[in-house]
C-alpha cells in the first residue's frame, strides 16, 4: 500500500502544472479563444469594438505541434494574458464542418475554407488587419501568417510585432530582423 501511495504521489508530481483543456472536437482550448458564429466580418467588428486585433487559429485533432504550442508556449501565463488582452482569437478546425463566412461573403465549411485560404498544416495563425477591403478573402487580407509551431520567444515576438503594426513601418526591420534584435536583447537582459 505504501509503495502504491508513493507511486501515485510521484505520478502527480510529474504532471504538468498547466492542464490543457481538450474540447469535444479534439482541439485544445485556451481562455483567449472566442466562441463565435465564425462570420469573419462580425468577428472583425467585435474585435475592433473591444480594441483588439482579430487572429485566426487553424488547428486539428491529434496535431502534435498544436499540443506542443498549447503545453509549452500558451501555458506561459504572461503570454496567455498578453494574447487575451490584445487579440480576439477565433479557433478553426482544419477538418471541421462548421460554416465559416469569409470577408468576401463566401460561406464554406471550415475544411473547405482552409483549402480556399491555402491552409495545409497546423497550427496556422492568421493575423487580420483592423479593416478588410470589400471583396478580399481572409487569406488575401492577412497582414501575416504564422505557419507551424514556434517557441515562446518567437510567438511572443510575432504577436508583439503585429500589435505594434511593425509590418506597416518602412524602417527596414521586417519580422526576421525584429525577432533577431529581440533575441539579442533578451540574451543581454535589455528587453523593453
Amino acid at each position: 500500500m505504501k509503495r502504491f501511495a508513493l507511486t501515485v504521489a510521484a505520478a502527480l508530481m510529474a504532471m504538468p502544472v498547466w492542464a490543457v483543456e481538450i474540447g469535444d472536437d479534439g482541439l485544445h482550448k485556451e481562455p483567449f479563444f472566442h466562441d463565435t458564429f465564425k462570420d469573419m466580418r462580425e468577428d472583425l467588428a467585435e474585435a475592433n469594438a473591444e480594441g483588439k486585433r482579430l487572429v485566426l487559429f487553424f488547428e486539428q485533432r491529434g496535431c502534435i505541434y498544436c499540443k506542443k504550442m498549447h503545453e509549452e508556449v500558451f501555458s506561459d501565463p504572461d503570454l496567455n494574458a498578453f494574447i487575451d488582452e490584445n487579440f480576439f482569437a477565433v479557433q478553426l478546425n482544419l477538418h471541421g464542418d462548421t460554416e465559416v463566412i469569409d470577408f468576401d461573403g463566401e460561406a464554406l465549411s471550415e475544411k473547405d475554407m482552409a483549402r480556399k485560404w491555402r491552409v495545409m498544416f497546423t497550427p496556422n495563425i492568421m493575423f487580420m488587419p483592423e479593416e478588410v477591403p470589400e471583396g478580399l478573402s481572409a487569406a488575401e487580407a492577412a497582414v501575416v501568417v504564422m505557419p507551424g509551431a514556434f517557441g515562446k520567444g518567437t510567438t511572443n515576438d510575432m504577436f508583439t510585432w503585429v500589435l505594434e503594426k511593425r509590418y506597416e513601418l518602412d524602417n527596414g526591420e521586417d519580422f526576421q530582423r525584429y525577432h533577431a534584435r529581440r533575441i539579442s536583447e533578451r540574451a543581454n537582459g535589455s528587453t523593453e
